[in-house]
């Protein structure tokens, strides 16, 4: 039976059609994916992302034990700042992607995939030596304010409280209606935007200030479907399409948080051993149509890969996929959409750039 946030009464009350998603029972949409993407490019929208896990790595050894853990070197982080990473296995390819905050030297947030909250907890246990863990998934709760009036909805929730300026930084102990929580200057939109941690039996009242204040501002309630659209506009990659247990972590374009040199790690030495044969890069249909994910892609009638995700972009009016491809692949590329030959032309990444 799927789990439910501390919002459910909260969506169904608002009219979100609600689907299984990680495990929990979350809207989908309210007024419409079309009207809730636009929102968030043009104003602001609050999705409950609360499904999402919550790690804590707590004592003297906390940086060099989960630094053991990560692709990305945590080494030398400030506290209040927010670090991008890969969560490797002993093969090279991804347990999970994650976003790691550092409190302080001996206490660290690592905050994961919903869908993958079990999984990694049983690695984090396998593998990690030298610090406390402990899972806080299922006390914290999580909600996503996004877009350009994002920053004016949180001065109208709480107009003396001090907010993160920086990308990828965060305040704790910050009270937004009277509420204790941590923001972090986050996101998975492509927009500005921050990402509020509180306790689950704070966050319906927390809720419900940020949808009557920021009314005015253009806020709306927004479902997993526009926080799709919004992540594939923004080409950021998505757990289970771009990356996985047997995707090498070389392969996805994320080098910025690949860092092999000058420390050891889980897999280190799999993913410096291993020279990349795929690629993941961007691709616009050319005409109608969509390419789903898990697509054939052909150049030049050779088969090169697969596509990982395809939606139609709100924004741009057109199809558009991530695609796992053969490096150095030249040619034009088509898309087989069952038996249908969809042409597609090259895009860089991000497909839709912030304002």
């Amino acid at each position: 039976m799927a789990k439910r946030t501390a919002l459910y009464d909260a969506h169904v009350a608002l009219g979100g059609r609600m689907v299984e998603f990680a495990g929990y029972e979350l809207p989908v949409q309210y007024s419409g994916i079309m009207e809730e993407h636009r929102a968030v490019r043009t104003a602001a929208g609050v999705f409950d992302v609360s499904h999402m896990g919550e790690f804590l790595f707590e004592g003297s050894g906390a940086e060099s034990a989960l630094g053991a853990l990560l692709t990305n070197d945590i080494r030398g982080m400030s506290d209040g700042r927010v670090r991008y990473s890969l969560l490797p296995n002993e093969r090279g390819g991804a347990v999970d992607d994650v976003l790691v905050y550092r409190v302080n030297a001996e206490k660290f947030l690592m905050v994961v995939n919903g869908a993958n909250v079990e999984k990694d907890a049983a690695h984090v246990v396998r593998t990690l030596r030298g610090c406390e863990f402990s899972d806080v998934s299922d006390r914290v709760s999580q909600l996503a304010v996004q877009g350009p009036a994002s920053e004016a909805v949180m001065k109208a929730l709480a107009p003396d409280a001090p907010l993160p300026q920086k990308y990828y930084t965060f305040l704790t102990d910050v009270e937004l209606a009277g509420i204790k929580t941590l923001v972090s200057r986050t996101g998975y939109t492509g927009e500005d935007g921050f990402e509020i941690y509180c306790a689950n039996e704070d966050v319906p009242a927390l809720y419900a200030a940020l949808l009557e204040k920021g009314a005015p501002l253009g806020l709306i309630p927004c479902g997993l479907g526009a926080r799709d659209t919004l992540r594939s506009e923004a080409g950021m990659p998505l757990y289970g399409h771009e990356l996985g247990e047997d995707i090498p972590v070389n392969e996805v374009g994320l080098d910025f948080a690949v860092k092999t040199e000058g420390r050891e790690f889980v897999g280190r030495d799999a993913i410096a051993a291993h020279v990349p044969e795929y690629e993941r890069v961007g691709a616009v249909v050319v005409g109608r149509g969509i390419v789903r994910e898990n697509c054939v892609i052909y150049a030049d009638g050779a088969e090169v890969g697969r596509s990982t995700t395809g939606t139609h972009s709100p924004t741009l009016g057109c199809g558009i996929a991530m695609l796992r491809i053969k490096r150095g692949t030249e040619g034009d590329l088509t898309a087989d959409v069952r038996g249908r030959m969809l042409p597609l032309k090259r895009a860089e990444l991000p497909f839709v750039k912030r304002k």
